[in-house]
């Protein structure tokens, strides 16, 4: 009797710490796949509800990208190109975990985006905050990139990194996360539609007779004067075709503080060309364009003609003054034309 109620005593025993090690097992593996979820969930499916995506490097550089009515806008002050838009929004929804860093390299992962990452915060239409990461280097095999989620209920990192990437694109991620507000800006200078405009002015400084200006009282009416303020006749779809190109012109590249002694030494010289667009009421736009240097050993064309200056690109000011960009003749070519083109 003694003996069997041993016996019993030694099963409900082993019985209940086998109940207890399942149970610890289950919840543990819980825990874990719980976590390895949470830290691995970079994407935002729903990128029609962001309202504001914040990107921050080591250097201090900031672009806080907003969405607004016309669109999205860098910083509070530019336009934001289209396609950097588009690209980073389809990182920011399709990325997805290639596989977890190796734990032979994890630290050494660590300490590279501890020092080359750039943060990124995501926020809905509420201004709340629903992701962070931080989006590092790329692998050796240089697809995709290392990224690390933040935990936002207590503000910590996860301590796990993993190799991210885009399905059916090759290539790494970080270049869609732009920290330098300049890289985000619209290209586009000009933008003007007839109903904005009261009047263009284009002014040659090597040729002034050549020089015109063009008067709109409504966006079916204009004037034409030559230099000389005499009224000139002109056929009324070239007129419209002229205007119709500054609805998009523009630069090919932002120079402004990249090249101090080009910004000092374009000062000292004297614009060919200014066109001044009048907005109503009260606004006026001035761009002044500077010629450029032909390139070391490219001063000659195929027939052996020396060129004075660039035949391609010229230097272009505007922004009340502020701002340089190198520009193509092929884009800016079409606004500089004579009086005799209205004929």
């Amino acid at each position: 009797m003694q003996k069997n109620k041993s016996s019993f005593i030694t099963i409900s025993a082993l019985l209940i710490l086998s109940l207890c090690a399942v149970f610890f097992y289950f919840n543990k593996n819980k825990t874990s796949t719980l976590e390895d979820k949470e830290d691995r969930a970079f994407g935002v499916a729903d990128t029609a509800g962001i309202s504001k995506i914040t990107i921050t490097n080591k250097e201090g550089e900031i672009s806080s990208l907003k969405r607004t009515a016309n669109g999205w806008v860098v910083n509070d002050k530019f336009h934001c190109r289209q396609d950097a838009i588009l690209n980073l929004l389809e990182c920011v929804k399709r990325v997805e975990v290639k596989m977890p860093v190796p734990k032979q390299m994890k630290e050494g992962v660590l300490r590279f985006m501890s020092s080359l990452a750039v943060k990124v915060e995501i926020y809905n239409k509420e201004n709340n905050k629903i992701k962070q990461y931080y989006v590092g280097h790329e692998p050796p095999d240089y697809e995709g990139s290392y990224m690390l989620l933040t935990n936002l209920e207590d503000g910590n990192n996860y301590s796990n990194p993993y190799i991210t990437f885009i399905p059916d694109f090759k290539g790494f991620l970080k270049p869609r996360y732009i920290a330098n507000e300049n890289e985000w800006r619209d290209v586009v200078v000009m933008a003007f539609t007839p109903p904005q405009i009261k009047q263009i002015k284009v002014e040659y400084s090597e040729q002034p007779d050549s020089s015109f200006t063009i008067d709109l009282e409504s966006t079916t009416k204009f004037t034409l004067r030559d230099s000389k303020n005499n009224s000139c006749a002109f056929l009324e779809s070239k007129m419209k075709q002229y205007l119709a190109y500054y609805q998009h012109i523009a630069y090919e590249a932002l120079i402004t503080g990249k090249n101090k002694k080009l910004e000092d030494s374009l000062f000292t010289n004297k614009p060919f060309c200014k066109i001044t667009v009048s907005e109503k009421p009260f606004k006026t736009n001035i761009y002044e364009l500077y010629r450029k240097q032909p390139k070391k050993g490219k001063n000659e064309n195929e027939n052996g003609v020396s060129y004075a200056y660039d035949p391609d690109r010229f230097y272009l000011r505007f922004d009340g003054g502020k701002e340089w960009a190198l520009t193509q003749y092929f884009v800016f070519g079409k606004l500089l034309i004579t009086p005799p083109y209205f004929k």
